[in-house]
């Protein structure tokens, strides 16, 4: 039945024209006792970024349901478009229309969750982030997924809090707001009533969590094993992250650099062997280094060879002294605390995740 009703959902969403209302008017009052979840689609997000909250909701919800015996237990979920229009495009190709706008819910919100954001769709985040700003106070709780973490930073909403995001915007999220303490490692964060997802699955993660803050872990659980999903994955975001954006520093001394160091991993890559191969006296090399990439050469080459590492963990068979030879870290034990530092998981455990190579079954 689960599948059908998600299918359903999926049919409504793809299809807005057969969207049936969730209310014969647009004063959207709960009914008693259910917690009211808001989710706020920003123009351009993802797909799961909405419907990875939405369905871990509505499973718990359908789940209380029948085991309470009562329609007034639970969750009543409404997906809310924050612009004068009710569709919206999303990045995934497929446009949704919101049975109502933000503005349009009456009555209080127990939970808003803000779904992806865009700092270049400048008027839309405005209206939206005013209208949250004032909204805000009388919230139980907000959320975000994804960049929708700009949406509460925009409206002040984290100021001085610890928040996480998508770990690719993890720089640019702290520029814009120095004042926030930024923590891509966590797949969500809480602060107060202020929860922070990272990126876009993320989101499934916070929502299950949400349930189980508000009924307990068996109902959780319950709705994570519907769904064939995870209570609580292992690991941190960090694991899915690109340790160095080298492509963006193409004309950089890095950028130039990187491809020989690729291939010398395993030579010493100490700061005056990078400056002589770059021509440079070894103070003017660290200085530009520096300016240019915002780390210095050592840590530069560390991640690089992090990162090979982690290559030859997902696409390769070699072992764990082969690859911590060829990448230049040392023996198994030298190479385990330095992954370890950067990735929050052991090199075995990162390899039984994220292995790209299939055995044959014979």
């Amino acid at each position: 039945m689960l599948i059908w009703h998600k299918l359903y959902h999926l049919w409504h969403l793809c299809h807005p024209q057969t969207m049936l209302p969730l209310s014969c008017s647009s004063n959207y009052m709960s009914p008693k006792h259910k917690k009211r979840i808001v989710i706020v689609p920003m123009p351009g997000t993802y797909m799961l970024d909405i419907a990875g909250p939405l369905d871990v909701f509505a499973a718990a919800d359908k789940m209380l349901s029948e085991t309470a015996g009562k329609e007034d237990v639970g969750y009543e979920i409404i997906t809310a478009s924050p612009l004068s229009t009710k569709k919206l495009a999303t990045k995934s190709g497929v446009e949704i229309i919101c049975p109502v706008r933000v503005d349009e819910v009456e009555g209080p919100i127990d939970t808003l969750i803000v779904a992806g954001f865009s700092i270049r769709n400048q008027e839309t985040g405005r209206r939206f982030c005013n209208w949250l700003r004032d909204a805000y106070p009388k919230l139980r709780r907000v959320g975000s997924v994804c960049v929708g973490t700009y949406a509460l930073a925009e409206a002040g909403i984290l100021h001085g809090k610890q928040a996480t995001t998508h770990w690719e915007f993890s720089q640019d999220f702290q520029r814009r707001y120095p004042d926030i303490k930024v923590d891509t490692n966590p797949f969500y964060t809480r602060d107060g009533n202020v929860y922070t997802s990272g990126g876009v699955a993320s989101g499934i993660d916070l929502a299950l969590a949400l349930v189980e803050e508000d009924y307990g872990r068996d109902v959780a659980l319950a709705a994570a094993r519907k769904l064939v999903l995870f209570l609580k994955r292992t690991g941190y975001q960090s694991q899915f992250s690109t340790l160095l954006q080298v492509h963006s520093m193409e004309n950089s001394i890095a950028g130039k650099l990187q491809p020989w160091m690729m291939q010398h991993l395993q030579d010493d890559l100490s700061v005056e062997e990078l400056a002589v191969h770059s021509n440079m006296s070894l103070r003017n090399f660290n200085r530009i280094f520096l300016k240019e990439t915002g780390m210095t050469p050592g840590k530069f080459v560390e991640k690089l060879r992090i990162e090979m590492a982690r290559k030859y963990l997902e696409d390769s068979d070699l072992s764990m002294e082969q690859i911590a030879e060829r990448c230049g870290l040392g023996g198994i034990v030298s190479m385990r605390r330095t992954f370890m530092r950067h990735m929050m998981v052991s090199p075995s455990d990162y390899r039984r995740t994220f292995r790209t190579s299939l055995q044959t079954v014979h």
